[in-house]
């Protein structure tokens, strides 16, 4: 096999060994304990209730049998996004001729590198966050350049970092609205920040919203879907807003200054057209799919905040670590006692506790000191969890 090493391309050249984590986990397991996950993602696994009836049901809609191929995803579909953003977003006259439907977010994220970079042009994003953009960027060759978060009684964007950031290969912003995993929104304040940044470098705003529903105060929050200061690209889908991520559907809003439009989405539908990519069941399934949420999300929203009251409440009980503020989402970050690196406690509460998390620097965390716990794990498997990792910790193990 080596002998085919150098047929692959440089921007496949990622380091596929599994890490230390990985490799206990499967350890553990192997040795037939249960362990408790407090890293759970997937939604689908987390015992929430669906109308499997209702969703199976429309992915047999007979017209999904007529081939029909349209560049930004069939009318119906869009128009039912649209009203989305109408709705419950209060977007009024949102256009559905500003989306265009993807089957991912990274396939959204894949279409705006594409459309904005050429090979080796910039794109700032948020540190910590999410670990997926290093292989995104990776693959359509854009070189990602980090702005910090800074955590000062919650999250807060660094402009000054921005600006030193910023060079003429610079292309675009990324913000996660709510980030992920900090939990931290983009503030009005933040907002015109950013805005006015973007306009003095003549960037583009791509704005991840997949969290956006799952504000903790329960509040609406506003989309960058409605942002018209600049050229801004907005990104979400069923994975989250339904708890669907198995479906596969998802969409770019585009906004801004009207004038920029016209040539934006007619660059956008030619390098959709040319993947085609949603699939017609999926796209006919949609209104069913995104009426869902209407039940799915008061389900998580319980779910995170009863698990959320119960870390506070064992936190409440030790002075040995810390929850930092969050605001949405589906994460908590646990700042604890740095006494070796946050690999190897990790790797240490699997093999004395059989307890899963996820060590800050997964998530690019400057430091040590920092653990991420999901929020949608099962109650009672998050509230032991949570009891033996701060058992583990208070042992000073």
């Amino acid at each position: 096999m080596l002998r085919f090493l150098g047929m692959f391309s440089d921007r496949t050249n990622w380091k596929l060994t599994r890490n230390r984590v990985t490799e206990t986990l499967e350890e553990v397991r192997l040795s037939g304990r249960r362990v408790l996950d407090l890293t759970l993602s997937n939604p689908t696994r987390a015992g929430l209730h669906y109308d499997e009836a209702q969703i199976l049901k429309a992915l047999a809609s007979p017209q999904a049998m007529d081939y029909d191929p349209q560049p930004k995803g069939l009318s119906r579909a869009r128009s039912v996004v649209a009203d989305y953003y109408q709705t419950l977003h209060n977007i009024r006259a949102f256009d559905p001729e500003q989306l265009i439907l993807t089957t991912s977010t990274s396939e959204g994220y894949s279409f705006v590198f594409r459309l904005l970079c050429n090979p080796g042009d910039e794109v700032l994003v948020p540190k910590p966050s999410y670990p997926l953009f290093e292989f995104l960027a990776d693959l359509q060759d854009v070189r990602l350049a980090p702005y910090p978060l800074i955590y000062d009684h919650g999250w807060q964007m660094d402009f000054p970092s921005l600006q030193k950031a910023v060079t003429n290969r610079t292309r675009g912003v990324v913000v996660v609205h709510p980030n992920n995993p900090t939990g931290s929104f983009v503030h009005p304040h933040e907002r015109e920040s950013l805005n006015s940044f973007c306009r003095e470098h003549e960037l583009a705003i791509i704005a991840d919203e997949v969290f956006l529903d799952y504000a903790h105060n329960g509040a609406s929050q506003r989309s960058f879907a409605s942002n018209q200061d600049v050229l801004t690209f907005t990104l979400s889908g069923v994975s989250k807003i339904s708890a669907l991520p198995q479906m596969k559907a998802a969409w770019i809003a585009t906004s801004g200054p009207g004038v920029n439009l016209d040539p934006v989405q007619a660059r956008l539908e030619v390098i959709s057209d040319t993947y085609l990519s949603m699939n017609a069941p999926i796209q006919w399934a949609l209104p069913t799919l995104l009426e869902q949420r209407k039940s799915v999300q008061q389900q998580l929203l319980d779910r995170l905040l009863s698990n959320l009251a119960e870390l506070d409440r064992q936190l409440a009980a030790q002075k040995t670590c810390e929850r930092l503020i969050v605001e949405g989402g589906w994460y908590a970050i646990l700042r604890v006692p740095v006494t070796r690196t946050d690999e190897e406690l990790t790797i240490d509460l699997l093999r004395q506790k059989s307890v899963l998390v996820h060590p800050g620097h997964f998530y690019d965390f400057p430091s040590d000191g920092y653990l991420v716990l999901s929020l949608i794990s099962p109650q009672p498997e998050f509230a032991e969890g949570v009891c033996r990792l701060l058992r583990l910790v208070g042992d000073g193990f």
